[in-house]
């Protein structure tokens, strides 16, 4: 049925759609929503950090795995939230838990931190199964863990793999 309506004229047109799914409870178009209360939708929607991240927690619950990402990265930077590193780690424990493999990248370097006591070897498993997922950033720690000698050769060759094969797919 979407691709029988006419595209959208306006932003203004845009944002009514996206409020019909939000309405119909996609967790899709409340994400959407949510990123552009947060950056504020030009004319058309004010900046409203309050109503991006309601929005944004009701898609994750809807299981949006890129909502909470995006609610871990807000609290992260300190964007319309007061920063909050426990918080932020657990939003990207949630949004790893549904699959988002950015956030477990993120999620080993909070592990990883050496300023806070990082824990190597909880840092590299959760680079490894991004790393696995195809996620370069993360082969790129893991190189440097092996170089390091917090990951056994054997180990960067299993991911090595894990992560060409999660490329080529």
């Amino acid at each position: 049925p979407f691709c029988r309506t006419p595209e959208a004229a306006s932003d203004g047109e845009i944002t009514e759609r996206i409020k019909k799914r939000v309405d119909a409870g996609d967790a899709n178009a409340m994400r959407n929503l949510g990123r552009l209360y947060h950056r504020g939708g030009g004319c058309v929607l004010p900046v409203d950090y309050n109503k991006a991240m309601e929005l944004l927690l009701r898609a994750g619950e809807l299981g949006s795995s890129t909502a909470y990402f995006n609610i871990a990265v807000s609290y992260e930077r300190g964007e319309g939230v007061e920063r909050n590193m426990k918080k932020a780690k657990h939003y990207y424990e949630l949004a790893a838990m549904e699959g988002d493999v950015s956030a477990r990248h993120n999620l080993g370097c909070m592990e990883g931190n050496e300023n806070e006591g990082g824990n190597m070897q909880r840092a590299a498993k959760h680079w490894m199964i991004a790393a696995g997922a195809g996620h370069d950033g993360s082969l790129t720690n893991i190189r440097q863990c092996y170089l390091n000698g917090h990951v056994t050769k054997d180990d960067f060759e299993k991911f090595l793999r894990a992560h060409k094969e999660a490329k080529d797919e």
